[in-house]
């Protein structure tokens, strides 16, 4: 999801006695910018022009015409759509009832007034898990990157999904007491007992004390945030004095450092260009990194010591670097498990792709996904900052 950080992650090069860490952070100290007028950041819905200098999005009828690639393999489809209200509520019968579309289920329409663009069932859970492995072994083993005290004592998990890095959390940390959050209650019943999950909406305002938890933890909400700003600025009055929040995050946008992602012909080009111009058509920022929003609305809700670090995440076993080589092997999973509920919403419903469009689009990107000569990656971004001790 400009001025961006500096990636110093490495391009496909030959081995060497010596090998050069797996997955480079660029780190650094974020130089304060002049703060974002309110009337700039304001979404706006319905728009789909995209920013200066990215590359427009082709329409679905585009992969319907090139027909299927050879080789492709034959797959399912789906759609999701719902039109949901509520506010905050705990785990009762109405949120165990899910909406069920095309034999896939979604989140209950009692939870959020916004619509979650992934399905809630055990193909896309499968696919949540993978990805926390994957993140886990991109940051080296570690839960975060943020210098945490020795003990903390209260912690929350903002989107938990399936709790893994919340269960994760808990087991490091067992007098810390941790909290996770989801729209979808579908974690697992047997976990730590310093660990409790919830149902929330983190777009709503928070209900938790001011100034109690130690570490406020984001991780992999692209699509789903109304509005960065407010979201920071009830993580900072929920914030403990000298306590940290963190939020990692990409946005969308497939890389290359050898040009071998074209952004015009691609599948793996166009993904970036189709999910920012679905997520400003429905008013959810996915560009998030060109726009430096995140250490931007961290720095207006008050945080400092804000920290940016940028992680290289290939997509398929393609580098020649051990670490990378693994990082893509577990993408490469992700990316396969579960493109077909991933792409009904954005694609299909505010997109207004068919259902042969999405499927073609898949067969051309899995294909490409496949391809050990096209060299993609995304960049996920860290970026961590303390709320002030005198706060």
């Amino acid at each position: 999801m400009s001025s961006t950080a500096k990636r110093e992650a490495q391009s496909p090069a030959p081995k060497s006695p010596t090998p050069a860490p797996a997955t480079r952070a660029a780190t650094r100290e974020l130089t304060p910018a002049p703060s974002t007028p309110a009337a700039t950041r304001e979404p706006t819905p319905g728009s789909t022009s995209p920013a200066a200098g990215t590359t427009a999005p082709l329409p679905g009828s585009h992969w319907a015409e090139q027909g299927l690639p050879e080789e492709a393999e034959n797959d399912a489809d789906s759609t999701l759509g719902s039109d949901v209200e509520s506010s905050t509520a705990s785990i009762s019968s109405s949120i165990l009832r899910y909406r069920t579309v095309n034999g896939r289920t979604y989140h209950s329409d009692s939870v959020t007034d916004g619509e979650y663009w992934g399905p809630n069932d055990a193909k896309q859970n499968e696919m949540l898990d993978i990805f926390h492995h994957t993140m886990t072994i991109c940051l080296d083993g570690r839960l975060y990157d943020a210098p945490l005290a020795k003990d903390p004592e209260n912690a929350i998990d903002i989107g938990t999904g399936t709790g893994l890095w919340a269960i994760d959390f808990a087991d490091k940390f067992p007098n810390c007491h941790v909290v996770g959050t989801d729209i979808s209650p579908i974690q697992p019943s047997w976990v730590p007992p310093n660990l409790s999950f919830e149902i929330d909406d983190y777009n709503k305002e928070w209900a938790y004390k001011s100034d109690f938890f130690d570490f406020i933890h984001l991780r992999w909400l692209i699509g789903t945030i109304k509005d960065c700003y407010a979201l920071y600025k009830e993580a900072y009055r929920c914030c403990k004095p000298g306590g940290y929040i963190e939020h990692m995050d990409a946005n969308a946008t497939v890389e290359s450092d050898d040009g071998s992602v074209d952004n015009n012909t691609h599948a793996l080009g166009q993904w970036g260009p189709m999910w920012q111009a679905a997520g400003r058509k429905i008013g959810f920022e996915c560009d998030i990194l060109s726009t430096n929003i995140m250490q931007n609305a961290m720095k207006e809700a008050g945080f400092v010591n804000i920290v940016v670090k940028d992680y290289k995440v290939p997509i398929g076993q393609w580098s020649t670097d051990k670490k990378l080589n693994e990082v893509g092997l577990y993408f490469h999973a992700v990316m396969n498990q579960d493109l077909e509920g991933v792409l009904a919403f954005m694609f299909g419903k505010v997109m207004g792709w068919t259902k042969e469009e999405i499927a073609n689009y898949i067969k051309h990107l899995k294909k490409e996904i496949n391809n050990k000569d096209i060299h993609g990656y995304f960049v996920y971004r860290n970026v961590y900052g303390q709320k002030p001790l005198d706060a």
